[in-house]
């Protein structure tokens, strides 16, 4: 069923229609906080795919608190040197370059380099 959700959801999301797509990855999400608890790699996923459809319609207040939520799951559960991290922090790059913080968005730009040049 989780992956139903997440595959629908993630349908919806690429053609435009968040509206859709984020009571399912809001679903999914505590589908898997309750069945693997708040710390597991499968959350993070549903956090950043939620955060990606919010940062998709410029909501960017609600996007970042769940991909910094994200990024400290995955480095803590499969570490600080794992591909998604990278793509988290590639994540971030995205989010901080949008709204202005260039500086931030650069230092995530350059770790997530240096961890795919590590791979």
């Amino acid at each position: 069923m989780a992956a139903s959700l997440n595959n629908l959801a993630m349908v919806y999301q690429a053609q435009g229609r968040y509206a859709k797509a984020q009571p399912l990855y809001k679903r999914l999400l505590k589908i898997r906080e309750k069945a693997f608890g708040k710390d597991h790699p499968d959350v993070a996923q549903s956090l950043s795919n939620l955060a990606g459809a919010y940062q998709a319609q410029g909501k960017y207040s609600e996007d970042e608190p769940l991909y910094k939520r994200a990024l400290a799951i995955v480095e803590k559960t499969i570490g600080p040197e794992h591909p998604h991290v990278a793509a988290t922090c590639e994540n971030m790059a995205e989010l901080c370059r949008q709204i202005g913080r260039e500086d931030e968005a650069e230092r995530f730009e350059a770790r997530a380099r240096r961890i795919r040049s590590n791979q």
